[in-house]
């Protein structure tokens, strides 16, 4: 099979880790026989420098033409004299808008072997862990209508939780599939005790269970979640939740993996199709810039995801996270995770070794 991926470096150290992405899963066709044809998209900065425009219309067309698209690092205080929508980070904001992006995936894992940067303690970490945040994109504050002004009592201001039975229902559909593929749990996060939305958000959830009996569902207030996913991260698997909820939860689930820069996201159409991309997609750090020691595994991840909920390709997907683990339980580490007993490498040499990764386990599913 050939698949077609447009790849937007960004800023930063985007080209860097991105091109690690690239490395690994042209082995990956190396090993399972596909082929992986990148084509640079001019969107971002330097399609601000040279067109004024953060995704001109040839790199939207081009967007939409492809199979997915590889993105690498956005700094959001890049030409802050320009206006929001002129600004190269809001490319990710007109992309979730032409290409419908609905859904954002983030699955949050802690390995064994980097527990020590994790807050939490060993005996909570155990053999390691991996939950997976389902956010909506589509409705919530986040997307819904917004008003500032001037009322009796001064400066004023509302942002509105709009939610409807379309939008829940694609956002429960897609969590109880995925679920099927894990541990068939889903726990649906909300504010149902008063929120006329979450009430909403509950009832559609569970009329769409009735078509998922082989998915448990639990039902669950936010504010409980956000404490027991510290305390018993092993009692989630898939989390389904709203925005804001979704946006919130999910950088603080991030924080237990004691570094960000291992995990991956995805924000996904209705169709399958999507923008891939590091957790850390604003990762700002000057210092890191072209010097080698950036950390690709969120980058090569977020390939993996590509693989599996853009193409189908399970197999190949599960292989790249195979290779990772099998490197990071060998003690290589970017700066970033390098602890003590660690072998320290760099941003080009992780992406070769976990190429290696694959193609050992190429040679054991022969």
């Amino acid at each position: 099979m050939a698949y077609n991926i447009s790849v937007i470096h960004g800023d930063g150290i985007g080209k860097e880790i991105v091109d690690q992405a690239i490395k690994v899963m042209n082995e990956v066709g190396n090993v399972f026989h596909h082929t992986f044809h990148f084509e640079r998209c001019e969107a971002g900065t330097e399609a601000v420098q040279k067109y004024g425009e953060p995704l001109p219309d040839k790199s939207l067309r081009q967007c939409q033409e492809s199979d997915a698209i590889l993105l690498g690092s956005l700094w959001l205080d890049k030409y802050p004299e320009l206006p929001q929508e002129k600004r190269p980070s809001y490319v990710l904001s007109l992309l979730r808008k032409k290409l419908e992006l609905k859904i954002n995936l983030r699955p949050i894992s802690v390995y064994k072997s980097l527990a020590e940067l994790s807050p939490l303690k060993n005996s909570i970490i155990g053999e390691g862990f991996n939950i997976l945040m389902l956010r909506d994109l589509s409705g919530g504050m986040l997307m819904s209508q917004r008003y500032r002004g001037i009322g009796d009592y001064g400066k004023e201001a509302f942002d509105k939780e709009y939610y409807n039975e379309e939008m829940i229902k694609a956002n429960a559909c897609a969590a109880f599939e995925i679920a099927r593929g894990r541990s068939k749990k889903v726990t649906s996060l909300d504010k149902a005790v008063i929120l006329e939305s979450s009430k909403l958000w509950r009832e559609v959830v569970q009329e769409v269970s009735a078509d998922y009996r082989d998915v448990a569902l639990v039902n669950q207030y936010i504010d409980d979640a956000a404490a027991q996913v510290i305390t018993d991260p092993h009692n989630y698997d898939v989390i389904l939740t709203s925005g804001m909820f979704g946006d919130i939860l999910s950088d603080e689930i991030s924080a237990l993996a004691g570094t960000p820069n291992v995990l991956p996201s995805a924000e996904l159409n209705r169709q399958g199709k999507g923008l891939f991309t590091p957790n850390q997609i604003h990762n700002k750090d000057y210092s890191l810039v072209g010097k080698d020691i950036a950390n690709p595994i969120g980058s090569i991840l977020s390939g993996a995801m590509m693989l599996r909920f853009a193409f189908g390709l399970e197999e190949e997907s599960q292989a790249i996270e195979g290779a990772v683990k099998r490197v990071l339980d060998e003690k290589y580490a970017t700066k970033d995770i390098c602890l003590p007993g660690s072998k320290r490498i760099g941003t080009s040499e992780m992406g070769s070794i976990i190429s290696e990764k694959i193609r050992e386990i190429g040679k054991e599913l022969v």
